[in-house]
């Protein structure tokens, strides 16, 4: 029996990627972080690809697309990204890779080099994803859709709070403005902007734990 093609959407820190993996581990399927994809060709970019006034040369980065190689790698039961065969897991969830990943996943050249690779991943079955338009570009005809939201200011706090443990310094007010600029760029941008597919199940996960939000998640699958 082929298994279930999850796609969860939804806006930043509400939840998906951590919640995703757990849903893998529970059914047995794979979990693919696209929003690590996005950061990994960010954090190439802010590395490779720079103006002299410090800003990302996109051209330079379109023309380099063909350099990059990024793939998850298994370490001890958690899906770790590497870009060229090194593990930048943590360095893509750095506050300057934050600030610049909304501008390279609005790139049509970007997202048209990603998309082949994640459709191909998901045609077998047995796999969740989770990112901004999974449900609505990615994985249109996926099994089930998820859409995730909460309010800013537990967003806020949840980005905060992942920060520290980290070990990357944050400023709280700070990382609420990045989050209110990340939401407009991404929902108001031309390439697959970030938007609730009509047939995606919509989860407020504000006042809702990580469990809570699993279950109710689990709760719409378990009869596939």
């Amino acid at each position: 029996m082929k298994k279930p093609v999850i796609a969860i959407d939804g806006y930043s820190s509400t939840g998906k990627s951590s919640i995703s993996k757990v849903i893998a581990d529970k059914l047995g399927i794979v979990h693919l972080d696209t929003g690590a994809l996005y950061r990994g060709i960010t954090w190439f970019a802010l590395q490779n690809c720079l103006n002299d006034n410090g800003s990302i040369n996109l051209e330079g980065l379109f023309s380099s697309l063909d350099q990059i190689q990024l793939e998850f790698k298994n370490n001890d039961g958690e899906l770790v990204l590497h870009l060229n065969h090194t593990d930048i897991s943590k360095e893509i969830r750095s506050n300057e890779v934050s600030s610049n990943v909304s501008l390279i996943a609005k790139q049509k050249e970007v997202r048209d080099f990603l998309l082949h690779s994640q459709r191909s991943l998901a045609e077998k079955g047995g796999i969740i994803m989770d990112g901004r338009d999974i449900g609505t570009v990615v994985l249109p005809n996926a099994d089930f859709k998820f859409f995730l939201t909460a309010s800013i200011d537990e967003r806020t706090k949840r980005r905060y709070n992942e920060l520290l443990s980290l070990g990357i310094e944050a400023e709280e007010q700070q990382v609420k403005e990045n989050l209110i600029i990340r939401d407009k760029i991404d929902s108001e941008r031309e390439i697959a902007p970030l938007k609730q597919a009509d047939d995606a199940i919509v989860i407020d996960n504000t006042n809702l734990t990580k469990k809570e939000t699993i279950e109710s998640i689990l709760s719409h699958i378990k009869n596939f």
